[in-house]
């Protein structure tokens, strides 16, 4: 391995230090209570080098987000590029979305967080990376839709509004696997995920 290779390997591997910690000491303490130094100590690095990678905790948290809804993204996008009918292809975009919660729980709950989150916690311009993410998510759902509508499967006014109804859907009732045991007694988590895509899809068809 030459210098080269090696040094990108190692700014690799400081970062993931970095992030590492930080996601461990924000659900711990929770943003606010979480400061660059705790982030240094938890990672075992100098703060200096905390600096050299980010400028603020802000920046950590963002890249977070914004590498799990990359994730995200990328698995919706082999979704899209499927050559499947629009209704199977919405679908399997809501599968992905819940395989990804149960595969990449640490990345979900990041998202999660901050959308639960009442408070804006990002700058103007960090936020506005985070969510250029989202919206590319968002761009994949409103195709799929008014793909169907263009063939006559589906009937809607509003795609963009039915894909927010679909992403909102399913990342409200992913949060329902903490009551498997008190409100969801008797039925499945899986099975009411798998009812509300089959009955959302329902819903954009024409009659």
């Amino acid at each position: 391995m030459g210098l080269k290779e090696r040094r990108k390997r190692e700014k690799t591997e400081r970062r993931n230090q970095i992030l590492d910690a930080a996601r461990a000491l924000l659900f711990e303490k929770g943003l606010h209570a979480t400061s660059i130094n705790q982030i240094a100590k938890k990672a075992e690095l100098g703060v200096g080098t905390i600096y050299f990678y980010y400028k603020s905790k802000e920046e950590i948290f963002a890249d977070l987000q914004e590498e799990g809804l990359e994730l995200l993204f990328k698995r919706i996008l082999k979704v899209s590029n499927l050559d499947l009918p629009p209704d199977e292809k919405l679908r399997e975009i809501g599968f992905q979305y819940i395989r990804f919660n149960a595969e990449n729980q640490d990345y979900y709950d990041i998202i999660n967080y901050f959308l639960a989150s009442p408070k804006i916690f990002f700058a103007p311009n960090l936020k506005s990376k985070v969510d250029r993410h989202g919206s590319q998510i968002i761009g994949l759902i409103v195709e799929t839709i008014k793909t169907g509508i263009r063939s006559g499967l589906f009937q809607s006014s509003h795609p963009r509004r039915d894909a927010l109804t679909f992403w909102g859907t399913l990342h409200g009732l992913i949060q329902f696997r903490k009551l498997k045991d008190t409100i969801l007694d008797g039925d499945s988590h899986k099975t009411l995920l798998d009812h509300a895509v089959d009955h959302f899809i329902n819903g954009l068809r024409l009659r």
